[in-house]
């Protein structure tokens, strides 16, 4: 036992001295001899029962008693003897309750037992110390998720069905839990016996004991990249602050939010993130649920992350608060999430603290955005660009947060690149390590085309076993997978040919000063609605096109009543640039958008739309033609 002084009713140094028992102590805390405050309890007409802790009661008997007591009195009383029984009888101790006396106070000391060693405990009693993250109310007991420096474990603490279980402890505190570790469905968990909230000192050096664990838990996993490739080592410090950032996230039970661009690179950058996350979650919770609870991803159809989709996210989160005790989330955003079009959301989940982080590669707009953001990862702060895709990235990020994921990934950044048309001559290298996973061009590009189309599809949903399978992680028929990607693939083609079918006729010719050409189409009435693809796919596919016949620089423009979607090949047209001048220039446009220096999409009021495109015309006009940013000629990196 340890005692700590808890105050005194006397001033000289001669007072004597009363243990006052900890409510946790047990009879391992008493020491014959040794004076104890306790309190009665209940009177028999052979005594009084009196409780020294939680644990320590006995009885006083009735022949060495002197005068009348009530329930509630104060004794203090030394331990006589332990019955065969294992029952307590004491004695009265020389001090009298009016005597002066300093109090010390007895703590108990215990033997814990960490996450990492239940299973090999199961059936026994044991301690363990830890910090609450959540606590969830079932119909039947309380359970309590408890954080400590090897994992999280849920542990049910019964009152009665329904009714919260030691109302007194919530999120945030750290406790001391005596329980059995069992088995319940397939779960391992802690019944509890008895659950106490730490206090001062004793509180503070578990809390710091349990966040150094973590803090060095989460550090990285230090992988070598997949390739070498120079223009990535400047990013991978930055990488490497995200996934500590995940992996502390997953260390403390907070939930995780992954928001991504709805496209190729977008799936190619979150899918490998989410598993890495669940496998981690996996290893550190002992609930076999968590992954499907603390990690959601959310595939986003705009460019940037709208409003809907920002006061969607909170709404789910503060009900998942209420109704099963979680965290707020951490928010990640992958392929998106850089530019001032987030700020208005990023600024609504700033009123309840949300931990925010991005990884993109799309132009950003860091004054904007970066004090609302807690780690931001993207090319352009690195002198780098768009080459880099999100996906290339997100490949090695997941594999810093679990690298066992690896064999499963390689062929993942050639997607990736395949999907957003990636110029970097690292392709070479990634098509080649595809290729050693028996990914040829031609296969990558088939999985590229059927993510696009399922993606389309899906909508919001994020379909992860279809998406998994397509993309072949987490997934083992190869048989299925093939014919899968085969059969989509196809699919998407032929409905891209049929709406070619339809538009091409209706394409507009323009000869630019620059000497490059300009493609426009009404793809609002000159194109299927509300079917695969989509205006922004439908603009691309016709610029692929029309790049392949002239062998020129090609601008296309596919437009619709407050929208243009913008691709470039050979010209340098810095959309994000011509978007700030476009909102300067045309009042009351409401001009909005952005993009990367060849690919974009700019959105404006209907009544303005004559007056943005004419204007987008002649800045595309004067734009520099650039060889370097053509299809048919990749980029030097090194």
């Amino acid at each position: 036992m340890t005692a700590e002084s808890a105050g005194d009713t006397g001033t000289d140094d001669g007072d004597s001295v009363v243990y006052d028992l900890d409510p946790d102590c047990t009879t391992d805390d008493l020491e014959r001899g040794q004076p104890y405050l306790a309190e009665i309890n209940g009177i028999v007409d052979y005594g009084v029962f009196v409780d020294l802790s939680d644990d320590v009661s006995g009885l006083v008997h009735e022949s060495v008693l002197e005068g009348t007591f009530r329930v509630g009195d104060e004794l203090v009383v030394e331990l006589e003897a332990v019955r065969d029984n294992g029952d307590l009888a004491f004695e009265p101790a020389e001090i009298d309750v009016d005597d002066e006396y300093d109090v010390e106070s007895i703590s108990h000391e215990y033997s814990l037992t960490g996450t990492n060693r239940l299973k090999s405990n199961v059936g026994d009693q044991i301690h363990l110390e830890g910090e609450v993250v959540q606590v969830k109310q079932t119909a039947g007991p309380t359970i309590f998720h408890i954080a400590d420096e090897h994992g999280v474990v849920p542990c049910a603490a019964f009152e009665e069905a329904g009714v919260r279980a030691y109302p007194g402890t919530d999120v945030g505190d750290v406790v001391r839990v005596t329980g059995t570790p069992e088995h319940r469905e397939e779960t391992l968990q802690i019944e509890v016996d008895g659950l106490s909230t730490l206090e001062g000192e004793t509180a503070e050096e578990a809390r710091e004991r349990i966040q150094q664990a973590i803090d060095e838990r989460a550090e990285p996993h230090d992988v070598e990249p997949l390739i070498d490739w120079p223009a990535f080592e400047k990013l991978r410090p930055s990488l490497r602050e995200v996934a500590k950032l995940l992996r502390r996230t997953v260390l403390e039970g907070r939930p995780i939010r992954v928001r991504h661009h709805a496209d190729g690179d977008g799936m190619c950058a979150a899918v490998p993130v989410q598993i890495a996350l669940e496998r981690f979650i996996e290893e550190v919770h002992e609930d076999d649920h968590a992954p499907r609870h603390l990690v959601r991803r959310l595939p986003a159809k705009a460019p940037f992350y709208e409003m809907e989709d920002a006061t969607r996210d909170l709404n789910f989160a503060l009900e998942d608060r209420e109704k099963h005790g979680q965290q707020l989330p951490l928010l990640l955003m992958l392929d998106n999430g850089s530019t001032e079009e987030d700020v208005p959301a990023y600024e609504t989940l700033a009123h309840y603290d949300i931990p925010i982080a991005v990884v993109d590669h799309h132009h950003p707009d860091p004054d904007a955005v970066e004090d609302l953001l807690d780690a931001h990862v993207n090319p352009y702060l690195h002198d780098e660009d768009y080459r880099i895709t999100t996906g290339m990235l997100c490949v090695e990020l997941a594999r810093m947060i679990y690298p066992d994921l690896t064999d499963e990934l390689r062929h993942v950044p050639a997607v990736a690149g395949l999907s957003d048309r990636s110029k970097a001559d690292a392709m070479d290298d990634y098509l080649e390590l595809a290729a050693e996973e028996g990914f040829d061009e031609e296969r990558l590009q088939d999985v590229s085309e059927a993510l696009d189309y399922a993606a389309f599809w899906l909508r919001y949903n994020s379909g992860d076993q279809l998406i998994q399978e397509l993309l072949r992680i987490d997934a083992d028929d190869d048989e299925r997978h093939e014919e899968l990607v085969a059969f989509l693939a196809e699919r998407s083609r032929e409905e891209v040919d049929d709406q070619l079918e339809a538009a091409m006729a209706h394409l507009e010719h323009e000869d630019l000063d620059n000497g490059a050409h300009l493609y426009r189409i009404d793809v609002e009435n000159y194109a299927h609605r509300f079917t695969y693809p989509a205006p922004g796919k439908t603009t691309g596919e016709i610029h692929d096109r029309k790049i392949e016949d002239t062998g020129d620089p090609v601008i296309t423009v596919g437009y619709g009543p407050d929208f243009a979607v913008l691709r470039s090949d050979g010209v340098r047209l810095d959309i994000p640039r011509m978007v700030s001048e476009l909102e300067e220039e045309i009042p009351g446009g409401g001009v909005s958008g952005g993009g990367h220096l060849v690919v974009g999409s700019i959105k404006f009021v209907k009544g303005k739309r004559e007056e943005v495109i004419d204007a987008l015309v002649e800045k595309m006009a004067d734009a520099e033609i650039d060889e370097a940013l053509s299809s048919a000629a990749p980029i030097d990196d090194d």
